[in-house]
């Protein structure tokens, strides 16, 4: 006998929790006693009808809508890609129904972790000096400059975390003012503000559209700090004095960024960035909704949880309208809906055009349902506001930005926004990792944290294994999020990961 799974009592399809032959009779978890005997062969994490769909009729998931059956299906019959197909749903957006406030705990009951205290009153979890460009023509010289300090140049620098060059293929031809120039800009700011660094170069080539002396200007940023350095390579003399001259300054930050150590810091100082990557229908049940609790615990300690990723909330962004904490926050969630439509139409593919191959591989038919699973790594408490990419996130509590879902640029402009702390979920085993950020990645089942467990923080498999129950897992990820931010090292950062993963998002015409 086996079991698949029906998450809720409206549900028409059950998810199957071991790969299913035909014949095989399966027992209905969420319906007593109720079993079912399979037609086809179903992969582990995919799909069966619990009762017969004429063509055209709605599938149901989550109590929600996934899709429409694009032919007639039987109980008992595989139900994916070749059956079920995205159409029209009309949404219940109920502006600010479900928002639920959460308790936010008394100061003096908050959690602590270890963190680096700045002079602007934010909170670092890692002490790097970073490099970035504003153009990739300045790129080769900040990897010049950042390769010169390797381990042995600062071995006698124990409380910095290393020199990292955040480049990057933009920064020219583009128009000044535009939405995509302003949308790197932002960017920039971010980091150039970020307190997980302790010290920053920005470096540019002298003739670019992204002039560094208009970032500083425009983001309020002087060139006289202490710990913040802009040059042109033009201005420096060419390529091997604009190297060397990079080598001098930081050179000359070392005691400065080595001062900074490490002290007591209430958990309210954390902005966690949530992101999902290579999802699988596990991911739903298991890492997503696990990282949720985990999110809902720091907000109680009055932190921040970012979740974004816009592209993959269409066909779930009625459960944020319905959380949003007013309807002014509900409506700026549907009109960056709405700016994806266009957005997308105008460039000849719409948001319908997802799952990926793997997304499907793992069970996730439609862009409905992949939405539908991947909120819930958002929590439960209201969403307190919702801003454009890399726009600073001022609002305690959970909020939205706006991203694509490609990973990289999702987590630059999560970091750009402010996260100090990333949690990347994942069902198909991605690759990730981005300084000066650490990033902890969850995985949504045992099979893949065992055959990728030098990538893997923490699997969530468990929860689907019947080992732990998902408040567990929830409190084991809230437990390692604190002491990731106090200096503990994730898989990533001890794999070398987030070198090459800064992406800031590029909007418009490159003339």
């Amino acid at each position: 006998m086996k079991n698949v799974l029906q998450l809720h009592k409206a549900d028409n399809v059950a998810l199957a929790l071991s790969d299913i032959l035909p014949g095989d009779t399966l027992t209905i978890t969420g319906q007593s006693g109720s079993s079912l005997q399979a037609r086809d062969t179903v992969a582990q994490m995919h799909k069966i009808a619990l009762a017969s769909l004429s063509k055209g009729a709605t599938i149901t998931k989550f109590g929600q809508v996934i899709g429409y059956a694009s032919r007639d299906i039987q109980t008992g019959q595989h139900v994916h890609v070749h059956n079920c197909v995205v159409g029209d749903v009309d949404k219940d957006y109920g502006f600010c129904r479900n928002a639920r406030p959460a308790d936010i705990l008394p100061e003096t009951q908050r959690d602590i972790f270890q963190g680096y205290r700045r002079v602007n009153g934010k909170t670092g979890t890692r002490n790097y000096i970073g490099i970035l460009t504003t153009v990739n023509c300045s790129a080769t010289v900040a990897r010049q400059i950042a390769s010169h300090f390797n381990a042995d140049k600062l071995k006698d620098w124990p409380n910095i975390d290393g020199v990292v060059a955040l480049t990057h293929d933009s920064g020219c031809g583009m128009r000044t003012g535009d939405e995509g120039y302003e949308t790197m800009r932002r960017t920039f700011e971010g980091h150039l503000r970020h307190p997980n660094f302790g010290a920053v170069l920005l470096v540019g080539l002298g003739c670019e559209t992204m002039q560094f002396k208009n970032v500083l200007e425009e983001s309020g940023l002087a060139n006289d700090s202490e710990t913040l350095y802009a040059y042109s390579i033009q201005d420096a003399g060419g390529t091997q004095a604009a190297i060397e001259r990079g080598i001098a300054l930081i050179e000359s930050l070392l005691p400065k960024v080595n001062a900074y150590s490490r002290v007591p810091v209430p958990a309210s100082e954390l902005i966690l960035a949530v992101q999902c990557g290579g999802s699988d229908a596990f991911s739903a049940i298991s890492a997503n909704p696990a990282l949720g609790v985990a999110a809902d615990t720091l907000i109680r300690n009055g932190g921040s949880a970012i979740y974004s990723e816009t592209p993959e909330i269409y066909g779930a962004e009625h459960l944020l309208t319905q959380r949003a904490i007013t309807p002014e926050v509900a409506e700026k969630v549907l009109e960056r809906i709405r700016w994806w439509q266009d957005y997308t139409q105008r460039n000849g593919f719409n948001l319908d055009n997802n799952p990926s191959p793997g997304n499907k591989q793992g069970g996730l038919t439609t862009i409905l349902e992949k939405s539908l699973g991947a909120q819930s790594k958002s929590g439960t408490t209201a969403l307190m506001d919702a801003y454009l990419y890399g726009e600073p996130v001022t609002t305690k509590g959970l909020v939205f930005m706006d991203s694509p879902g490609f990973d990289p640029v999702s987590v630059t402009g999560q970091v750009a926004s402010g996260a100090n702390i990333v949690c990347f979920t994942t069902g198909r085993g991605s690759a990730f990792g981005y300084k000066p950020v650490p990033s902890i990645k969850l995985s949504s089942n045992s099979e893949v944290y065992r055959t990728m467990q030098d990538d893997i923080d923490i699997n969530c498999g468990v929860i689907v294994d019947g080992e732990q129950t998902l408040t567990e897992v929830g409190d084991t990820i809230y437990k390692r999020i604190l002491a990731v931010a106090s200096g503990e090292k994730t898989r990533s950062e001890e794999l070398g990961y987030g070198d090459a993963e800064f992406n800031p998002w590029k909007i418009g015409a490159v003339l």
